[in-house]
């Protein structure tokens, strides 16, 4: 049986806090009830570590669970919406009115109420500090009585149901300069100590209104990919984040634990001709032999997304057609027959790409059909993803040029070449960032200037819906409606979208997490959303 850790101490040598850990067997023969006891504490070599520090307004928790904070609603494992400080909310029916009625028993960390007052402070501070949580379709957060709180919109925004998901409240009372490092909250938890790019310490909230966890004490080890690995190993780590070409191992003692994602890796493509424009940063916009629909879509066509999966991701995915695959508004049409390089090829040469000097790679006015693809130089996944794909389609007559630099560069190349990118989100925003005209070149945002106005069209009415089913109905048609237009593989395959992953961990065998939830693309700690169910089993 695994061992446990059954007692801890902590002490201060040189101003670092040192972990003793006294280790006891768990299981054989022995009659010490303190063998069989559970933990009170567990550490975890998840990632994560915010280097802005924990304030909401800011927007952590937009990845998932706050931790320290608490929110007005959940998001729930099957992707539902659920209840938490509020007890309930309403729509008015034009769609700018969000009433919402909250529970009265909540406190912050530091012992005093949680009140509308401080939930309206919150999503007004949100909504004017620039941060990266989207309030700005919020006018005005307004305190009606001691149980309920106003939102009130300058436009109809079927989305606005994720800031009440994903928005932590902070009590305005303490919400000043070094919140983001000792942040208050009324969440499960309460940050004790954090020592930035080494660990962070939290520990249980007793004045927590909810479920109460059943441990005491959590430290995040914030460790590379291999010494997370080597931790897990060793026993020093109850939980260890692995990328999937770590696991296949095994590891005495653990097991590994594979939770369905919404994050995806594709390629963005520049979607319009080098004209010498400039994006409002002054980076470079276009690519000639991209912004040709048919190398789009023959890059689709060609990819063996399946042999991707089983072999770069070793099996621990499924292929993608899009952003949102694992969602409820994802639309099943746009996925495209693909591993078919004759098919990609008849599609290059239908649109005048042939190979007239017999070199393998496709030409067209003077213009071979030769691109480069970005990927980031320290991510061992893109990079086998990137240089399976470049096999993948030669045959058909495509040259991509892989190269793998740094974020900085990127973002300065990101509008004249592709990019192999990763995104995924639990709010079908992000669908829109990606694809609407008016987001182009915002960022990261639609990196390839892409413009579609029938997809435009489609992605508005899904913003400004009032009805869910209808904003549903809208982001599927934005994907690809029922005239064959859209930004997905069968339309304007604006991306090659490649994988969607399985988040991977190995997790002490006697730890059990609960319910699975599906979990959004890779920042925070989205593997914590259960964590007041974590329960020790052995």
């Amino acid at each position: 049986m695994r061992r446990s850790r059954l007692a801890h101490r902590f002490t201060d040598t040189g101003g670092a806090l040192l972990l003793v850990t006294a280790l006891a067997a768990c299981g054989g023969t022995s009659t010490d009830a303190d063998a069989h006891s559970a933990p009170s504490e567990l550490r975890l070599a998840v990632g994560g570590e915010s280097d802005e520090g924990y304030d909401p307004t800011l927007g952590w928790g937009r990845y998932g669970s706050p931790l320290f904070q608490s929110t007005l609603l959940v998001r729930e494992p099957d992707l539902g919406v659920g209840t938490d400080l509020a007890t309930s909310y309403q729509v008015s029916d034009d769609g700018l009115t969000w009433t919402v009625d909250l529970r009265t028993d909540a406190v912050f960390s530091d012992g005093e109420p949680v009140t509308p007052a401080d939930v309206a402070y919150t999503f007004n501070t949100a909504a004017t500090r620039g941060g990266l949580t989207d309030v700005t379709a919020l006018e005005q957060a307004v305190a009606i009585d001691e149980d309920t709180v106003e939102l009130r919109l300058s436009e109809p925004r079927s989305t606005f149901v994720n800031r009440l998901i994903s928005l932590g409240i902070v009590p305005e009372h303490a919400h000043g300069d070094g919140y983001a490092r000792r942040p208050v909250g009324s969440g499960p938890f309460k940050l004790v100590d954090w020592q930035q790019g080494q660990q962070l310490v939290v520990e249980r909230n007793e004045d927590y209104y909810g479920e109460k966890p059943e441990f005491e004490r959590i430290v995040f080890v914030f460790t590379d990919e291999d010494a997370s690995l080597a931790a897990a190993r060793a026993g020093e780590v109850e939980m260890a984040a692995v990328p999937s070409a770590l696991a296949t191992q095994d590891i005495a003692g653990m097991r590994l634990h594979a939770i369905t994602s919404l994050d995806n890796r594709g390629i963005s493509f520049p979607t319009v001709p080098a004209a010498g424009g400039t994006s409002p940063v002054g980076a470079p916009i276009g690519n000639d032999v991209t912004a040709d629909r048919a190398i789009r879509r023959a890059v689709n066509t060609a990819v063996d997304r399946q042999r991707l999966v089983d072999g770069v991701l070793e099996g621990f995915g499924s292929p993608a057609a899009g952003p949102v695959d694992a969602a409820p508004w994802f639309e099943p049409g746009s996925r495209v027959a693909d591993a078919d390089t004759d098919a990609a090829a008849q599609l290059l040469e239908r649109a005048g790409w042939s190979d007239t000097d017999d070199d393998g790679v496709r030409e067209k006015a003077g213009m071979d059909a030769s691109f480069t693809l970005l990927y980031p130089a320290d991510d061992s996944l893109r990079q086998g993803l990137a240089l399976s794909v470049v096999d993948m389609v030669a045959p058909a007559g495509i040259e991509i040029r892989t190269e793998g630099v740094g974020w900085d560069e990127i973002y300065q190349r990101q509008h004249a070449d592709a990019v192999l990118f990763g995104w995924g989100s639990h709010d079908p925003t992000e669908m829109y960032n990606l694809y609407h005209s008016s987001l182009a070149g915002t960022e990261s945002f639609n990196p390839g200037y892409y413009s579609g106005p029938t997809v435009d069209r489609h992605l508005d009415a899904a913003m400004a819906a009032t009805d869910p089913d209808e904003a549903t109905r809208q982001w599927r048609a934005a994907q690809l409606d029922e005239d064959d237009r859209g930004f997905s593989a069968p339309g304007d395959a604006a991306w090659a979208w490649l994988v969607n992953l399985e988040h991977t961990y190995f997790v002490d065998q006697c730890l059990d997490l609960g319910p699975a939830y599906v979990e959004p693309h890779g920042h925070g700690w989205p593997v914590t959303a259960g964590i007041t169910s974590w329960r020790w089993d052995c």
